[in-house]
């Protein structure tokens, strides 16, 4: 199944080309790709409402047409659910430019129908769906005036919301509401055409998206430039799901050492190392900056072993810098040992914060020949890149692309929707995951799973694309469960990120046989 997340430059490429073969006779009719993007989100408006004749008399589908060709699909989807015998009321707010012909047949079309056209919503207080129409992928600008009125009052309604290819007011190459003070449409539902796009699935976008369904519209994506974004999921990183041979010893599973627990922080590398255990590496050890913080024994997993900084030999293991680790000058120390060596190596945290306030460290980090992972929240990624958070979430993409080009490392800029940049602008963006992972702890829970598979061998990128994966998935298995998303701890995660790994491994081996 094609993963791709188009920009709107691409989805605008592939329409132009689709629009120059329908000109030369070779894809049918005028207007095929507004007709198809209406078929199909009428059928999928059917399939969310039911089709009962008598239920849609009592409660009517409102479709709200805007000016430009978004506007054009939502008469197409008028037009259609009237001839299958669904009230219809449509509020066409025509723009005062001319439309393009695809647009004015579906305007003549959608009249021609059962369709009824109203310039005022009717008192209803039970719509069965609204269509957003109003604006598509190139909303450039806040909505305003009665466009703003329109989606703050679809706010307050209590019935499915479908948003066609893109819910008004939501940038679809970002994930951010377009403007300052802007508003968009919260669909409970987004139907979106011809490829799926980023924006639908990071920062802002889960919450407004909905669930998301792509309608190719019958084009063949694969003739046109290819994504320079995927959306997350096991087929990323498969080649690296093995079942284990029977003979088989601690030693293959390499060593992981989470490197942090300073005084007062000593739960963030025992987060982290917990986790690493959970997730197959071989042996894990917790090594603490302060020789007066950390514990010698945890009585919740025995098998972890207890070292300081100061006596423990960190080369030839994978390293996790950064978990609760301070800015001592031992911090510094073991962080800048870590960037010199062969190693591959997660910073994540305080070992961020460090490397933000160096520029020396960030050029060592950059001159790295092992394996980098770097995890930052948008705060942290803001202090590498020496901007706002603000500005981040403005653009996790490009931001995340950014700091993997800087840093010459795998990125992996946490929050709703993940992105995972590698230092070419490749970026896959992550579906899994609920609000349960917004608490103390779950980055160093992340970390620690991103070591874990580093020591298994797993290349960076798809180390990152997978710990990213199973954390977001192991909170959704937590929650199907009872636990959580509200009062869900990052203790509770390392089983069920153990329970989601043995499943995908136990899926791949059973694939193969």
């Amino acid at each position: 199944m094609d993963n791709g997340l188009y920009s709107v430059a691409q989805i605008r490429a592939i329409e132009g080309a689709s629009a120059q073969a329908t000109a030369e006779g070779e894809a049918g009719e005028a207007g095929s790709l507004m007709r198809r993007a209406g078929r199909a989100a009428a059928n999928l408006a059917l399939e969310l409402i039911g089709t009962a004749r008598e239920e849609s008399r009592l409660r009517p589908v409102l479709v709200l047409a805007g000016p430009g060709n978004n506007g054009g699909d939502a008469l197409e989807l008028a037009a259609n659910l009237g001839e299958a015998g669904v009230d219809v009321v449509v509020l066409h707010l025509a723009g005062s430019g001319p439309s393009s012909p695809e647009a004015a047949q579906a305007l003549a079309r959608a009249r021609a129908s059962s369709a009824n056209f109203a310039d005022v919503a009717p008192d209803v207080r039970e719509w069965a769906m609204v269509v957003d129409g109003l604006f598509g992928i190139g909303l450039a600008r806040p909505l305003e005036g009665r466009y703003r009125e329109l989606v703050t009052a679809i706010d307050r309604l209590r019935c499915p919301v479908l948003a066609l290819d893109v819910p008004s007011g939501l940038d679809a190459d970002t994930g951010a509401v377009v403007g300052p003070g802007g508003v968009a449409v919260r669909a409970t539902h987004t139907i979106t055409f011809i490829g799926d796009k980023a924006g639908l699935h990071t920062g802002e976008g889960r919450d407004y998206a909905g669930v998301v369904h792509v309608a190719r519209l019958g084009l063949d994506t694969a003739a046109f430039e290819p994504p320079r974004a995927r959306l997350a999921g096991p087929s990323l990183f498969a080649a690296h799901l093995a079942p284990r041979r029977q003979n088989s010893h601690k030693g293959q599973f390499g060593d992981v050492a989470v490197v942090g627990g300073a005084h007062g922080m000593v739960g963030a590398a025992v987060l982290a190392a917990r986790v690493a255990l959970h997730a197959g590496a071989g042996r894990v050890f917790a090594v603490g900056v302060d020789a007066e913080a950390g514990p010698q024994f945890d009585p919740m997993q025995p098998e972890l072993m207890f070292r300081t900084s100061a006596a423990f030999d960190t080369d030839g293991r994978v390293l996790v810098l950064g978990p609760g680790m301070g800015d001592s000058s031992e911090a510094m120390r073991v962080l800048g040992h870590g960037i010199d060596g062969a190693s591959a190596i997660v910073i994540d945290a305080d070992g961020l914060n460090l490397v933000a306030a160096s520029t020396a460290l960030q050029e060592r980090v950059a001159r790295r020949q092992g394996g980098t992972i770097v995890t930052p929240h948008p705060l942290e990624a803001a202090r590498l890149l020496g901007t706002s958070s603000a500005e981040v979430q403005a653009d996790r993409l490009g931001s995340a692309r950014e700091l993997a080009r800087r840093l010459q490392a795998v990125v992996v800029l946490k929050g709703s929707g993940t992105v995972v940049a590698q230092p070419d602008g490749e970026v896959a963006v992550n579906p899994t995951g609920n609000p349960g992972l917004a608490s103390g702890g779950s980055g160093d829970v992340l970390a620690g799973v991103c070591g874990a598979l580093l020591a298994q061998g797993w290349p960076a990128w798809e180390a990152a694309i997978g710990a990213v994966w199973m954390h977001g998935a192991a909170a959704d298995r937590l929650v199907e469960e009872g636990v959580g998303p509200v009062g869900m701890t990052a203790g509770e995660l390392p089983k069920a990120v153990r329970a989601v790994l043995n499943g995908l491994v136990s899926e791949a081996g059973a694939n193969r046989s």
